[in-house]
């Protein structure tokens, strides 16, 4: 708990203050929040530091392929009514990123860290958590994330006999797998409205049976859990069966779940549903995701989508046509530089809105939405596409490095 005895020996603390003077660098040079490269200096003084900084911390981990940036956010707030919160709030997502942001808390007294799905269980290892949040896997990162049946499996080792609370969503038969190994699971009914990495059971690898929003393989009974909380339309249900009115300025199903299990997190740490539902109110954008900018006389909301299951959410929060829509794709190291996931997104969900096509893969998506008959665009920049654009609020969705270079251009 807070406000125990310092953790940090003297080698400790010049880890801190080097990886201090080397972020303060970095951003002074130009090159990004320098977070990533203070920690990395941070963890070669001192290969511990992470588990010692977590140390004094109640550490809640959230590891999910989509949304994970968002339900730490809105976990981080929903806790700030129970005491200080240290966090990675900007995404920097592996160790040394980690290491950075709980540096930088030193009166916190939760840390909520967002975790890449690779690195879940070395952290978990590292940081001793309170509560592990698992919301969902599915395909990304093609070129060198593992096939999601492996990371499943990892998760599933890493965590086995966990004295963390899993919060975990039931309605995704991978993190039921992953989940399934620990001791002290609570099940979440978030949703899965991306099942095309499902089919097939983790456990046996039989056909999967999907009766309605029930799942279970015919072959050896792994089946969906009964959840103890709820997503509910525009309610969270909590295991006492009350329902719990959910109020996001942020749009979307998939932030209405991620709110849920948001909630359930919260409770785990004596946050009562409607105090945290409350707070994650205060949330109006994560890291520019969801803001609404001001470009060249109009209107840009601007959308993360990094993978067929975060386009698809996407898709469903756009407004209706003839909403015009800008495309950005981009395939550099942050990316992963396989672009074949392109195929398994459905387009034809834009059909009836003017679309533009932007990014370094402008051309890769180009002939994607020829195959899927839809009407678009290909443009040179975003000053072009906005240009060309007809009336209208104008809705960006991009995949990762390209939502960053937008954000630059429109100064967000």
């Amino acid at each position: 708990m807070a406000g125990n005895s310092d953790p940090l020996n003297a080698r400790a603390k010049l880890a801190v203050t080097a990886g201090k003077a080397v972020a303060a660098a970095s951003r002074a040079a130009g090159r990004g929040s320098g977070s990533v490269i203070g920690g990395r200096v941070a963890l070669r003084l001192d290969p511990d530091l992470l588990g010692r900084l977590a140390q004094n911390l109640d550490v809640v981990l959230v590891s999910a392929t989509n949304g994970k940036t968002t339900t730490t956010r809105l976990i981080a707030e929903a806790l700030r009514a129970a005491g200080p919160v240290v966090s990675n709030a900007l995404g920097a997502n592996m160790p040394a990123g980690i290491t950075s942001a709980l540096a930088g808390g030193s009166d916190a007294k939760f840390g909520v860290i967002e975790v890449d799905e690779k690195y879940l269980a070395g952290v978990a290892r590292d940081t001793d958590p309170k509560c592990i949040a698992l919301l969902n896997l599915s395909r990304d990162q093609l070129d060198r994330a593992a096939e999601t049946r492996m990371l499943a499996e990892n998760w599933r080792e890493g965590l086995s006999g966990s004295k963390a609370v899993i919060v975990a969503n039931c309605d995704d038969p991978l993190v039921v797998w992953a989940a399934s190994s620990s001791p002290n699971v609570i099940w979440v009914a978030a949703g899965q409205m991306w099942q095309e990495d499902a089919w097939s059971c983790p456990s046996c690898g039989g056909v999967m049976q999907r009766p309605g929003d029930d799942w279970f393989c015919g072959e050896c009974g792994f089946r969906r859990p009964t959840p103890s909380w709820a997503l509910s339309g525009d309610h969270v249900l909590d295991p006492h069966g009350s329902a719990w009115p959910i109020h996001l300025q942020l749009p979307g199903r998939a932030n209405k779940a991620n709110a849920a299990s948001s909630a359930a997190v919260a409770a785990v740490f004596g946050v009562p549903p409607q105090v945290a539902l409350e707070r994650m109110y205060q949330v109006q954008a994560v890291a520019g995701r969801y803001d609404v900018v001001q470009f060249l006389e109009r209107d840009l909301r601007l959308l993360l989508a990094k993978n067929p299951a975060g386009w698809l959410e996407t898709f469903s929060l756009i407004d209706p046509p003839p909403t015009p829509v800008i495309l950005s794709v981009n395939a550099r190291s942050a990316d992963g530089t396989d672009t074949s996931w392109l195929w398994d997104v459905d387009y034809t969900r834009l059909t009836g809105h003017p679309i533009f096509v932007i990014g370094d893969r402008k051309l890769d998506l180009a002939v994607r939405l020829e195959v899927a008959n839809q009407h678009f665009q290909v443009c040179d920049n975003l000053d072009q596409a906005v240009q060309q654009a007809p009336p209208g609020r104008i809705e960006v969705i991009a995949n990762y490095t390209a939502f960053q270079d937008l954000r630059r251009r429109v100064g967000n």
